[in-house]
């Protein structure tokens, strides 16, 4: 789309360099908070492991204690995932699904793949991160 010639004169001239630095960021900040998922925004921020459900007993304190040392990081499309004795990941993950609280991501890591994970969403503040059929890594929001 393009402006008619007038237009664009009067833009031109009513636009002085801190006046379109301020209506770009305007628009960009626009553009990015218009674009994605709702529910991007209910994810956002640092999320630590707090505990784990429906695990063996005998798995049940390693388990606890890797849930503990595990957090995810949503900032904008990006989810950086850190768990015990490893460098920290990132990628960018898109809302696939919701159904109610439960949420679908897709996860793509630098290396083009893409992993799926299983959200329910139990409150602002608690969520879990569904492992398997019945097993669930409890988080709260930092």
């Amino acid at each position: 789309m393009s402006f008619p010639t007038q237009t664009r004169r009067e833009i031109q001239r009513s636009c002085t360099p801190t006046s379109c630095a301020w209506l770009l960021a305007s628009l960009v900040s626009l553009g990015l908070i218009g674009c994605g998922h709702p529910v991007q925004q209910k994810l956002e921020g640092r999320w630590l492991g707090e505990a784990v459900e429906n695990f063996d007993q005998k798995d049940m304190a390693a388990a606890t204690g890797w849930a503990r040392g595990l957090s995810l990081e949503f900032a904008g499309s990006r989810l950086t995932v850190a768990v015990p004795a490893e460098e920290p990941r990132t990628g960018k993950y898109a809302v696939q699904s919701v159904r109610e609280n439960d949420v679908e991501l897709a996860v793509t890591r630098q290396d083009g793949s893409v992993d799926k994970a299983s959200l329910k969403l139990d409150d602002d503040r608690n969520m879990r991160f569904l492992v398997g059929d019945t097993k669930a890594i409890v988080l709260r929001r930092e």
